[in-house]
Parts: C-alpha cells; structure tokens; sequence
C-alpha cells in the first residue's frame, strides 16, 4: 500500500480526533445528552482520558462540560453516536466545568472524575 493510500480520519478500529467532536452522545434510553467536545489524551501514552461532554444550554451557548472517562463511552453504530449508561439526573450531579474554568486535569481531579462514575483512575 502506498502512502497515499492509508486513511487518514477512519478505519475499522480507529477514527480521527476531528471526526470524534461534535459526535453525539445518548443515553441508554436513546435520549440524546449533548455531544463530544474535545477529549484529553495523555501526552507519554497516548491514551484518551477523558472526553468532554457538552451538556445543557441552548445551541451551545451557556453549556457546561462534563469530563467522562473514555471506559464509559460505547460507540453504537446504528446510533451513529456515543452511548452511556447514565440517567440525565445523575450526569446533571457530575464534576464539570464551565468554558471560563477549565480546571486542573491533574491526578486529583482525574480521580475524583473516575471515582464519580465508580471507576478506578488508571492513570
């Protein structure tokens, strides 16, 4: 295969960041929640740490962003969008932030992120 032949924003097992923002996200009940943001990848590693969830406000203004562990997220096809297993309430209680107060992803919040939705911070 030549250099020019290689997919360069999706493959079977892989997909461009550009390609990942803006996709929707739903809930088990197929009620869309918002849409991906942005994600945070691990600058050694390069493994995807959170994503960030754009929730609430009206046509983007006024949003609110809600960092969710990757492990939480399912990519469901006939969706054509992200699926996870969260009721609006719960995800309305979740640590976020708003577009003027990014906070500090460091171990600390990541912890508090992962020990929110029952997972153990890996990082």
């Amino acid at each position: 295969m030549a250099d020019t032949d290689i997919a360069t924003d999706e493959t079977s097992r892989l997909i461009a960041s550009n390609k990942v923002e803006g996709t929707a996200v739903y809930n088990r009940d197929r009620e869309k929640l918002g849409s991906i943001y942005n994600f945070m990848v691990t600058k050694r590693e390069g493994r995807v740490e959170y994503a960030a969830l754009q929730f609430g406000g009206l046509f983007g203004l006024g949003s609110d962003y809600y960092p969710l562990p990757w492990d939480v997220l399912t990519y469901d096809t006939e969706q054509g969008g992200y699926v996870v297993d969260l009721d609006k309430k719960v995800l309305e209680q979740a640590p976020r932030y708003g577009a003027d107060s990014e906070p500090t992803f460091d171990r600390d919040y990541g912890r508090e992120v992962y020990g929110y939705y029952g997972i153990n911070y890996p990082f």
